[in-house]
């Protein structure tokens, strides 16, 4: 807590100038003989047009990402999450010891994907650690993926998280290895392409730089983000050929899929598992959703015509379809929801995930689209031990899930999430809803129902949960106490 009357050491990202404010301070446009200009005589448009829009969400700031106060900033650290660099390190300082806890509860992190914590003592309410790529020249095009799934992940999770400004460091750390220059160009398309298709709820991207990774940073700016269309035509010849897809990822082309002709039969059995690997990218035709048909599969194996080995490798390759695709597809419309998100630890230390029944209009959403938000959310939850929380609370007709599509989704996942899944809190059931759950679980899904625990009241959750590691909704709890001075009346009247 600062002193009274002292200033503050945290920026307030309102009273820095935006990228599109720092025209005027930057002076003379970039200017050039549009003759010498190939987009220009060829009237190609450029790949990323001028947008005051996004520019004006896009803050160029040269000090500390920690001291910004964004509702997150980034941490970049290595896959056990205790790198020792100047960022990580400023941010270690100022959150204080409770944010190196809270990482020890993480497990670490895989390179390219993003995790969240809390902010601490900083002005910034989260923290997104990510772990960018070590770089080798022999494996270029591997690097430059996962530095894309840095961004590209931080930025869902920043959706997710119904954020509104997030604070970015420079992800690729000198000790890495990776180019600086080459590294920008993929954090400032990858911005662009998320901000271009599902940006409208977030109000300030802010880059910090050092004084030394300035220059770099306002040079490619003007490619990716010009501030007029004089400044778009000028560097129109400088934007590289390289710009990626539709969302900035790196394409190689020799892994693009082939449709054959006949696309059920292979050319070559040796190609089968990277085509696999590239099947998320077909789309939405119903080509790409063709998956097994589950109970065929079951009753080959009981003829003995499919092997136990080949129905998990068949599975799996399903699993790894719709995990493509749920990485791929625009999903804030579910996460708005609020139906399923992560809170804190149980009193084993397990990852605690909340399910809102009454937050699932089930008439309303695209139900293919929910079963893909699940497994994009769960899917990095699951590698280790963790339980469900599911608050039945004043749900209706409307809200429930129907006991096919829950069967479907309990086919679909990894194995993973059976296994590692500890327990399954019902929170508020009804009598209809513990029968119809008996049911289920007894009939439909094996393994489940000896995880089920039903829970009348909040405090018998407490008693699992500490209610500081769970984020309850405000109706869930005005329920409870209704509930408990109800009990308490019965109790007192008998």
């Amino acid at each position: 807590m600062d002193p009274l009357g002292a200033r503050s050491q945290f920026v307030d990202i309102q009273t820095l100038p935006t990228w599109q404010q720092q025209l005027d301070e930057d002076g003379e446009e970039p200017r050039q003989d549009q003759s010498d200009s190939p987009g220009s005589q060829l009237g190609f448009p450029s790949p990323f047009p001028f947008r005051p829009d996004l520019n004006r969400k896009i803050i160029l700031f040269t000090g500390d990402v920690a001291l910004l106060n964004c509702t997150a900033i980034i941490n970049t650290s290595n896959e056990s999450l205790n790198d020792k660099n100047p960022v990580s390190d400023s941010i270690h300082q100022l959150a204080g010891p409770e944010l190196k806890d809270e990482l020890l509860k993480l497990k670490g992190c895989r390179t390219g994907e993003a995790k969240l914590t809390k902010g601490f003592n900083l002005a910034a309410r989260f923290i997104i650690h990510t772990v960018g790529p070590k770089y080798k020249a022999k494996y270029r095009t591997a690097a430059e993926s996962s530095l894309f799934s840095c961004y590209r992940n931080i930025m869902q999770l920043v959706i997710e998280q119904s954020m509104v400004s997030v604070g970015f460091c420079v992800v690729n750390t000198t000790k890495r290895g990776y180019p600086l220059e080459e590294a920008t160009h993929i954090a400032f398309r990858t911005v662009r392409r998320f901000l271009e298709s599902h940006g409208n709820s977030i109000e300030a991207v802010v880059f910090a730089v050092s004084e030394t990774e300035e220059p770099v940073y306002k040079k490619l700016l003007r490619l990716y983000y010009p501030r007029s269309e004089d400044e778009e035509k000028a560097c129109l010849p400088l934007i590289p050929a390289d710009i990626g897809n539709s969302e900035g990822e790196p394409v190689v082309p020799e892994r693009q899929i082939r449709i054959a002709e006949k696309p059920g039969s292979l050319e070559d059995d040796s190609e089968e598992e990277s085509l696999e690997s590239d099947l998320g990218q077909v789309g939405n035709h119903a080509f790409a959703r063709m998956e097994g048909d589950v109970d065929k599969q079951r009753k080959l194996i009981l003829q003995g015509q499919m092997s136990e080995a080949a129905a998990q490798k068949q599975h799996q390759r399903n699993y790894n379809r719709w995990l493509c695709r749920a990485r791929a597809e625009d999903l804030s419309d579910i996460a708005a929801l609020k139906a399923l998100y992560q809170t804190g630890v149980d009193m084993c230390g397990r990852t605690v995930m909340v399910v809102v029944g009454r937050n699932i209009p089930v008439t309303l959403i695209d139900i293919e689209k929910a079963l893909l938000y699940f497994i994009h959310v769960m899917d990095h939850i699951t590698v280790k031990e963790y339980v469900m929380v599911y608050f039945h609370t004043l749900t209706g007709e409307h809200n429930h899930l129907d006991s096919d599509f829950l069967k479907n989704l309990y086919d679909i996942v990894d194995a993973k999430y059976k296994k590692n899944l500890k327990a399954f809190y019902f929170v508020h059931p009804t009598f209809r809803s513990k029968v119809s759950t008996w049911f289920f679980t007894t009939f439909s899904v094996s393994g489940m129902k000896d995880k089920v625990r039903y829970l009348d009241n909040l405090q018998q959750l407490f008693t699992c949960i500490k209610p500081e590691q769970i984020d309850i909704p405000p109706f869930v709890l005005e329920y409870d106490a209704r509930y408990v001075e109800a009990q308490n009346h019965k109790d007192h009247w008998m």
